[in-house]
C-alpha cells in the first residue's frame, strides 16, 4: 500500500478493480454455494474477504476523497455483472432437461439416444393426445448442444431446464459413459 500512497492517482482504479474482483468472487461463490460446492465456496470466500478488506480500508481511510467512493461503488456494480458472466462460463454442475413431444412419431427419445444422450422416456397424455416425455440430466456446459438437438429433432417440443442441486449416481444417466458396462454382472460386481 506504500506504492499507492506515493502514486495516489492509482488509488481509484486500484479500488475499482479490487471491488470488481471481490464482488465477482462473491457472486460466483453465492451461486456455487447453491449448487452444493462447500469447500470451493469457503476458499473463494477467504480470497474475496481479503480483497474486500484492502479495498474498503483504503476508502474508509480517505473518506474525504469522493472519487474513491465512486470507484468503490462502480467496482461493486461491475463486479456483479462479471461474477455472473464468470459463473455462466465455468458452468459448474448439472441440469435436468424435460421435453414434451406432441409428435405422433414419438421419436424424440430415440433421436437423442442416437446422439449419445442417456434418456428417460415416459408416455403420457395432454388433453387426450398422446405425448412423449423425455428427461435428460446433463452437465451445464453441454446444455446448449442438447437443446439445439431437441429443437432440430422436434421444433414443436416444449422443454424446460432446471438446476440439479444434488445428483446421486449421476453417472448412470450421463451421456458420456455407457449405462451398463459389459464387465459387470447382474450382481454389480466386476468379473
Amino acid at each position: 500500500m506504500e506504492f499507492l500512497a506515493v502514486h495516489s492517482w492509482l488509488l481509484a482504479p486500484a479500488i475499482f478493480f479490487a471491488r470488481v474482483a471481490d464482488v465477482s468472487l462473491g457472486t460466483f461463490r453465492t451461486i456455487i454455494v447453491f449448487r452444493g460446492y462447500r469447500s470451493l465456496a469457503a476458499a473463494i470466500g477467504f480470497i474475496e474477504v481479503m480483497i474486500w478488506v484492502a479495498a474498503a480500508g483504503q476508502v474508509f481511510s480517505h473518506l474525504d476523497s469522493w472519487h474513491l467512493t465512486v470507484a468503490y461503488a462502480g467496482g461493486f456494480a461491475c463486479g456483479n455483472y462479471v461474477g455472473m458472466w464468470l459463473e455462466s462460463h465455468v458452468a459448474i454442475g448439472r441440469e435436468l432437461v424435460r421435453a414434451i413431444s406432441f409428435s405422433e412419431k414419438g421419436h424424440l427419445a430415440e433421436r437423442l439416444r442416437e446422439q449419445g444422450y442417456r434418456v428417460v422416456e415416459l408416455s403420457g397424455n395432454a388433453d387426450r393426445q398422446p405425448v412423449e416425455v423425455v428427461l435428460v440430466t446433463e452437465q451445464r456446459r453441454a446444455i446448449d448442444a442438447l437443446i439445439a438437438t431437441i429443437r432440430r429433432e422436434d421444433p414443436q417440443a416444449i422443454y424446460t431446464v432446471s438446476d440439479v442441486k444434488s445428483a446421486y449416481n449421476p453417472e448412470a444417466l450421463s451421456s458420456k459413459r455407457p449405462l451398463f458396462d459389459a464387465d459387470w454382472r447382474v450382481t454389480g460386481k466386476r468379473k
